[in-house]
Parts: C-alpha cells; sequence; structure tokens
C-alpha cells in the first residue's frame, strides 16, 4: 500500500489439501489498471488471468479496512470506497450501523458496527454479510470482524485478543 492505503500489489499463497496456488495482483495506478495471475504451484500452470480499469487509488480488501479506519461515520451514515481483487473494481458501500459493546479477551470496547457490502455480486459472488467492529474513539481500533456466509462454513469471526500501545 502506499499514502492513502492505495494497494500497490498483494501475493495470496494458498495451500489446501493437494493444493497450492499463488495469486499476485498488480496495481498500476498511472495505467489505471490490475492485473490478477492465479497459478497452480504444483503443476506450474496459471489458472486465471484477468485485467480490469481502477482508479488512481484503489484499496484491496485489507487496505480497505485502514482505510475505513480514517473515515469516522456516525451510525446510519455510509461511505463507497474504491476496492478490487484485481479481477474486479466496484465502488463498495459501508454502512455504520449502530452503537455496541464488544467484550473479548481483550477488554471491553464501545465500538460502532460498520457493514461492508462486498458481497452478494458486489465484489464477490457468494452470498453473504461483512461486518466490522472498531471502537468508538479517535483509534479506531478494530475489535472484531464477522464474515457470514450463506454455505455450510456458517460465519467466520476474528476477535481482538490483545492490544501492544508504544
Amino acid at each position: 500500500m502506499r499514502d492513502q492505503f492505495c494497494a500497490t500489489d498483494s501475493v495470496f499463497n494458498a495451500v489446501e489439501g493437494k493444493r497450492h496456488h499463488e495469486t499476485l495482483v498488480t496495481f498500476d495506478r498511472n495505467a489505471h489498471k490490475a492485473s490478477y495471475l492465479e497459478r497452480d504451484l504444483l503443476k506450474n500452470a496459471v489458472i486465471h488471468r484477468a485485467e480490469t480499469d481502477i482508479p488512481a487509488c484503489v484499496n484491496d480488501v485489507i487496505g480497505g479496512l485502514y482505510k475505513l479506519r480514517t473515515i469516522h461515520l456516525e451510525p446510519g451514515q455510509n461511505a463507497q470506497l474504491p476496492v478490487s481483487d484485481g479481477k474486479k473494481s466496484v465502488s463498495a458501500r459501508v454502512e455504520a450501523q449502530d452503537r455496541e459493546l464488544i467484550q473479548t479477551k481483550a477488554g471491553s470496547f464501545k465500538t460502532i458496527r460498520y457493514e461492508v457490502f462486498v458481497f452478494n455480486g458486489v465484489l464477490f459472488k457468494k452470498s453473504g454479510r461483512l461486518q466490522i467492529w472498531l471502537t468508538d474513539d479517535a483509534r479506531h481500533t478494530p475489535v472484531q470482524l464477522r464474515a457470514r456466509m450463506a454455505f455450510p462454513i456458517g460465519s467466520i469471526t476474528f476477535q481482538l485478543e490483545k492490544e501492544e500501545r508504544s
């Protein structure tokens, strides 16, 4: 990532059973293009290659979380974030939904719950919901992230376990 959390490139290395895939996405700000390359490392073969138009500053999904931390939305407000996975580029809607008290191993936190609309054919084809809880303070620390999927996996929840302050 560069300034304003604009994506430059990402590498995803997935080992699942007997499969070993690597996905490389390169974001070219000057050409306004994202290039996607997925390879099977065991067979030394290209599985999928794509290119898509992007704005001058686009976030990958992780960079979008960092960007969200810089935007203060009150419950009921929403914003648009440019997001790309390299195959598709979208303006994802982010909605601040409610204030909630979240309890984790790291303690109790006053948060704002956000929903990021990237599933259901927006960026990802799969049906699901992505919710993020950020502290309701100047730091906007991620406390909890939940992806609820429509297929049998159900939901995946990440929670803050400890805070390290410098």
